[in-house]
């Protein structure tokens, strides 16, 4: 979360030792060196003989910590000619050549700006986190900058923050204002980073960085991922792999336009540069005004891709993720049975199917809202949240005590944020809308973004869900969707409109923090057309997140198994649905790697597919807490095998589920050879069991066969994925 807030006391500059971080003193030279230590991992600074802080180390911690002191002895690379390439949060206009991470005009109109070290603090916050504050000053303006690392031992992950301040007589104006920046030395850098559109997101892309700047951004100012996720890999050296290779994870915590910069200087080191998106944002910062930016994550691995993902699942389920160690539940949802044709006695259909099934929710997706202008498409109604009188007459209320009934819960969805044109919102309050009053309106699915940077607004989106759950206490879960991106950028009462993008956001945060404060606990599907707002600042507020549109199970492998490697298991919504030609088995097991939905009309299913459903969930229920809580192993890669594996494996390694699935329709395709599995304890013999059998099918698989885990690590096990059996589910136990 970031924020404005006024200064009430002065910093303290205090130092408090901690366990998990030792800061040691290089007197000879005149300078500090602040090493940071994970359980695995070490980022280390050093002040020069000017005070400046730069970064002289981040990689493998070393045994004795006092030997940092003496990492940039060994460096002979080219000259600085600045002094201050490695800085830890590299000001312009002073002696800097590169990308900044920070520009201000101040009160003078001086463009320059200078950041020497002033003192530092550290704090534990418990057992295996702490939070280390350096403070930062310009030795000639009364203008300070404070960085903020959140280390959390274990996962070797930290975020980093920064908060910006100044006593100057008079505004500054902030041009950029990064959360982080990071410098690493390397042979090589390859960039792993995502692309994608509606229906087809989480494209990956690797090159290797060249010299010059690469930069990751976005200027969609809400739906923000659509086009370009903020997550992004960098390798050292090489490519890393699964489970090889020096690599660093990162990604904004932030919901709107942000923009990360990554530099290979003229010394062949990496800069990388993180924060939001300065397009159009220029930030006036008045005196004692604090200007708190939003977080950067990051994770370093030495052993491949696997040991970071695992890294960011364990940090997120225990620190980020709303309810990230919790329940989650299983549902009905009528989008692709009904669309927005259905009434109340369609809907009472679905609730009794929704026990039939053996799911635990119904969820009323679009369309049951709006009079004036009925929401019978998505041309109108959208920002008119009563009941349709039309389709339930009887109201929301009826059908939460009729899902009760039929031993179900019930959900709704909502997309408070926006409005369509065709509205009495729109009549009514044409300044809550984002629009330019001198251009033409133009729409992104029918609608437009409602202006969260108005109290006003926010007051009404709040209220949105507040009236529900009023209402209806029973209502069990929200659908919360986002479908249209900010043209025309401007509101109505924002008086300086180069802060809208940032106090939009600011705005749709202050909202779900009041939700949350209310209703701390009740699930919410973060859904924006799909992967559209897919981000840490974001799912602190929700349970679980909508991947995409496109259910297809064969393109969901693929989109599945890139998501997975930033976000657990657990936070990934996966619905069966008619998309696709794969059949209901291969869709099910698919839509069983996260949080399980199912999207189809159950009535119409044959006898056989409704059997194979209902057995499959009860599989689930067996297996849920492994998925969702347990180690994650990609077992063989999609886009280079014939055959997609991943193995969730639980923590004490005595059981796990492994999801096979043929990726290539060539003829003759198959899992030819054994796939080595991974984290298995190779001391311990474990049994093998195919589930998830279609009614009516046997299983090739020998369910007594005892194997070693050395054995299953070393050669592997072979799933016999072939034409006539495309999805293959394993229950993987240890045996006496």
């Amino acid at each position: 979360m970031f924020k404005i807030r006024l200064k009430t006391r002065a910093l303290s500059y205090s130092l408090v030792l901690a366990t998990s971080l030792c800061f040691t003193s290089k007197s000879i030279a005149q300078s500090l060196t602040i090493p940071i230590e994970t359980q695995h991992n070490a980022l280390v600074f050093q002040t020069d003989k000017d005070n400046h802080l730069g970064t002289i180390y981040f990689g493998k911690k070393l045994a004795r910590p006092q030997e940092y002191a003496q990492v940039p002895a060994q460096s002979k690379q080219s000259p600085d000619y600045t002094g201050v390439l490695n800085a830890v949060y590299t000001p312009s206009g002073s002696r800097n050549l590169l990308e900044p991470a920070i520009t201000v005009t101040h009160a003078d109109g001086n463009n320059s700006l200078d950041l020497t070290y002033v003192s530092h603090e550290l704090k534990t916050l418990s057992d295996n986190v702490s939070l280390l504050n350096i403070f930062l000053k310009d030795p000639v303006y009364d203008f300070k900058v404070t960085l903020h690392y959140k280390i959390y031992f274990k996962e070797d992950v930290i975020e980093q923050w920064s908060t910006i301040s100044h006593g100057e007589k008079g505004n500054v104006t902030l041009h950029k204002y990064a959360s982080a920046n990071l410098y690493l030395k390397g042979g090589n850098f390859y960039l792993n980073q995502y692309h994608g559109d509606w229906a087809m997101e989480m494209q990956p892309e690797e090159s290797k960085l060249s010299h010059g700047i690469k930069t990751l951004d976005s200027k969609l100012g809400t739906r923000a991922d659509l086009f370009q996720p903020p997550v992004f890999m960098v390798s050292l050296n090489k490519p890393a792999t699964e489970d090889e290779g020096t690599v660093l994870f990162g990604s904004l915590a932030y919901s709107g336009n942000f923009r990360t910069d990554l530099e290979v200087d003229y010394q062949d080191n990496l800069r990388i540069i993180s924060g939001i998106n300065n397009y159009a944002s220029p930030y006036t910062l008045k005196a004692n005004e604090e200007f708190v930016t939003p977080v950067f994550l990051y994770t370093l691995s030495t052993q491949g891709k696997g040991v970071a993902s695992r890294n960011l699942h364990n940090w997120a389920r225990n620190y980020k993720l709303l309810d990230g160690k919790g329940n989650r539940l299983t549902l009905l949802n009528n989008w692709e049975a009904t669309y927005f044709d259905f009434n109340e006695n369609k809907l009472a259909d679905l609730l009794k199917d929704t026990k039939k099934l053996g799911v635990e929710l119904f969820l009323l997706d679009d369309g049951w809202f709006a009079n004036k202008y009925p929401r019978n498409g998505d041309v109108a109604g959208l920002g008119d949240w009563q009941e349709n009188k039309k389709k339930l007459p009887n109201g929301i209320s009826s059908l939460v005590r009729e899902a009760k009934q039929n031993q179900v819960k019930f959900g709704i969805w909502i997309e408070p944020e926006m409005v369509n044109p065709k509205s009495e919102l729109y009549e009514q309050h044409p300044d809550w809308v984002v629009k330019q009053p001198k251009r033409a309106e133009h729409y992104f699915r029918n609608q437009l973004a409602l202006d969260l940077s108005n109290p006003k607004v926010q007051d009404f989106v709040y209220g949105v869900v507040d009236d529900l759950f009023t209402k209806n206490p029973e209502l069990a879960y929200i659908k919360w969707d986002c479908n249209a991106v900010i043209y025309n950028a401007h509101s109505a009462t924002l008086k300086n409109q180069d802060h809208f993008y940032i106090e939009y956001v600011r705005g749709l945060y202050k909202v779900l923090e009041r939700i949350r404060a209310k209703y701390p606990k009740v699930p919410m599907m973060l859904c924006s057309g799909g992967g559209g707002r897919v981000d840490y600042g974001a799912l602190q507020y929700f349970t679980e997140f909508w991947p995409s549109d496109n259910t297809d199970p064969l393109e969901r492998v693929f989109m599945q198994w890139e998501y997975s490697y930033f976000y657990p298991a657990i936070a990934s919504s996966n619905h069966v649905t008619d998309w696709g030609k794969q059949p209901i088995k291969f869709r099910t097991d698919v839509a069983m790697m996260g949080k399980l939905g199912f999207d189809i009309v159950v009535s119409k299913l044959p006898e056989n597919d409704l059997k194979f459903c209902q057995e499959a969930i009860k599989n689930y229920d067996g297996l849920k807490t492994t998925i969702w809580q347990g180690d994650q192993y990609r077992l063989s890669d999609p886009r280079t095998s014939n055959v997609a594996s991943m193995l969730y494996l639980t923590e004490d390694k005595s059981s796990g589920v492994i999801f096979n699935y043929l990726v290539n329709n060539r003829y003759g395709a198959n899992s030819s050879l054994p796939i080595p599995l991974k984290g298995l304890d190779p001391s311990r013999n474990y049994r093998i069991q195919e589930i998830n059998l279609y009614p009516g099918t046997k299983s090739t698989i020998k369910s007594d066969q005892v194997y070693s885990g050395d054995f299953l690590t070393k050669v592997g096990f072979n799933p016999d994925v072939n034409s006539g059996r495309t999805s293959v589910v394993l229950k993987i136990e240890a045996v006496k």
